[in-house]
């Protein structure tokens, strides 16, 4: 569908936030996330016409500023990013190569780093709440080495991280 050859494998940042910064480039990927396979034009611009609308139903003048703005603008970039297939035919709009790439950044779309940060915090804290009982000389705990314990900790600490880095 995207006549463009020299698109690299993966979008960089900044054509990720040129992309989504626009409402309704925005709207046409969260719309499309929630479809299972493809979407008709039709219904992107009814349903983003109805975001922007105040009333109901929708003004036909609005519908037809969001069909056309979709048509001439935003269906084009999107496709030319390859984050979205789009079948000028069937008037219809599919997820491309870099829908996820761009998906993972909108908000509620993907992991913020709060899930990482809470288990970094539970580590952390186990592994001081094993070295604090090791340190009351208690009959089993005893035998735990604080530092083993300190190091086991930084390890998975660092292993968690390295590993949210790569991913």
């Amino acid at each position: 569908m995207s006549v463009q050859t020299s698109r690299s494998n993966t979008l960089e940042e900044s054509e990720i936030f040129h992309i989504l910064g626009n409402d309704r480039r925005r709207a046409i990927v969260q719309l499309l996330a929630t479809e299972p396979e493809q979407i008709d034009v039709s219904d992107v611009a009814t349903r983003i016409a109805e975001r922007e609308s105040d009333t109901t139903p929708v003004p036909n003048n609005l519908y037809k500023s969001v069909y056309v703005s979709l048509q001439q603008t935003h269906l084009p970039q999107l496709e030319e990013d390859d984050v979205i297939a789009y079948d000028p035919e069937g008037k219809t709009i599919q997820p491309g190569t870099h829908f996820d790439d761009v998906l993972q950044y909108i908000d509620g779309d993907h992991d913020d780093g709060e899930t990482v940060l809470w288990f970094h915090l539970a580590v952390s804290v186990l592994g001081l709440l094993v070295i604090v009982l090791a340190g009351l000389a208690l009959p089993v705990l005893s035998s735990i080495d604080p530092t083993f314990v300190g190091v086991v900790v930084l390890l998975v600490v660092g292993a968690s991280s390295l590993y949210r880095i790569l991913s």
